[in-house]
């Protein structure tokens, strides 16, 4: 980023903080939270509380309710970075996770149930966080009810649920995932703050990306139904296009589409969220990666942005979280950070799901510019 680009970035986001009033807009909006948090030391339930406080409040969206939450445990617990705990760069930090789950508890939700479709099997979720280091019993002590799925095939549930994708989809008409995301109030997911290779950027609506189960989806899903024992990700099916998903599921509307995985995963993406809604949006900014998703990315490094960022609404929460990270979210393709790929958030926009215009989002808290931390 040249110093022209970071100061007209800085000069918009000096307007960014809403005034309160209604906005005119087609697509829906939402406020976002911004709060400070240089360490994953500091008390990061009372920090969240008063986030969810500035958006209303939590217990009126739990209360009596079950709150799905889906994690993001991006690639096997075994590849780390610089030999740095996942929770510090590419994963859902544990204690980030606990303070959730501690709150929406407190806040009267009837269940909580952890997800996540964790990386090349379709094992136990709680095998999968103590090999990424996490104190299982702990955490399941945080709320009265807590649950946890691997949702990378049937698992505890035994069946599929389809989602179809409002106004008939952009890739797919429909999606076939693990019931936990059907039988549930309230959906929230957890994000890193971090590039992505092939999205620009991975957020509250990216992590979502994982919801699709491998037993369908991925590379060694079965021919005619589900293979209930995945081992492997979702390059053939997804990003590729090589082959279709399994044929127990919808196949894609039009297969002579393109294959660049830059076209393929926003608007997959895009389409999961249209399909599955998303209720609460929570990046965590404390201390991540730039450059990346993960250690399999060239380039990447740790940073410490200190910033944490809530909402109601996927796309106004990715859009703030994209201009702190340094970036215009209605950015079009060719522009950073979308260079070499569509943009996730406008593809969301046209299904209907959120405004990416940070002049229609109101900032409560910190504005962004307090809290600018340019990745590139």
């Amino acid at each position: 980023m040249t110093r022209r680009e970071w100061l007209a970035l800085a000069g918009a986001a000096a307007g960014i903080r809403g005034t309160g009033k209604a906005f005119k807009v087609s697509a829906p909006t939402a406020p976002v939270s911004i709060a400070r948090c240089r360490s994953y030391n500091e008390d990061i339930a009372a920090i969240l509380k008063g986030m969810f406080e500035q958006l209303g409040g939590l217990a009126p969206l739990v209360r009596d309710k079950t709150v799905t939450v889906k994690l993001n445990l991006t690639g096997s617990p075994g590849l780390r970075f610089e030999g740095r705990p996942l929770g510090v760069t590419h994963y859902t930090h544990p204690k980030t996770a606990a303070a959730m789950v501690h709150l929406l508890g407190e806040a009267g939700a009837r269940r909580v149930r952890l997800v996540e479709s964790c990386w090349g099997t379709s094992g136990p979720m709680e095998e999968y966080l103590l090999d990424a280091g996490w104190n299982v019993r702990s955490l399941a002590k945080m709320a009265p009810r807590v649950e946890f799925e691997n949702t990378n095939a049937r698992g505890k549930g035994k069946r599929y649920v389809r989602f179809k994708t409002p106004g008939g989809g952009l890739l797919f008409p429909a999606y076939d995932l693990n019931q936990a995301y059907d039988e549930t109030d309230v959906f929230v997911s957890m994000a890193k703050l971090k590039n992505h290779a092939t999205t620009g950027v991975t957020l509250a609506m990216k992590n979502c990306f994982g919801i699709t189960p491998a037993s369908i989806y991925g590379d060694d899903a079965g021919m005619d139904e589900p293979n209930e024992r995945p081992s492997k990700g979702r390059g053939v099916v997804c990003h590729f296009g090589k082959r279709q998903p399994s044929r127990s599921a919808p196949a894609e509307i039009d297969p002579k589409s393109s294959r660049d995985p830059g076209y393929r995963v926003p608007r997959i993406t895009a389409e999961l969220v249209a399909a599955r809604p998303i209720h609460i949006s929570f990046i965590d900014g404390i201390e991540t990666l730039a450059g990346g998703e993960g250690p399999w990315n060239q380039g990447i490094r740790y940073v410490k942005p200190g910033v944490l960022i809530l909402g109601t609404n996927p796309v106004t929460t990715d859009a703030v979280a994209t201009a702190v990270m340094g970036y215009d979210p209605c950015a079009p393709s060719g522009r950073k950070p979308f260079e070499e790929c569509d943009n996730t958030l406008l593809l969301a926009e046209s299904l209907g799901v959120g405004t990416a215009d940070l002049n229609n989002i109101e900032v409560r808290g910190l504005p962004v510019k307090d809290v600018l931390f340019p990745f590139r």
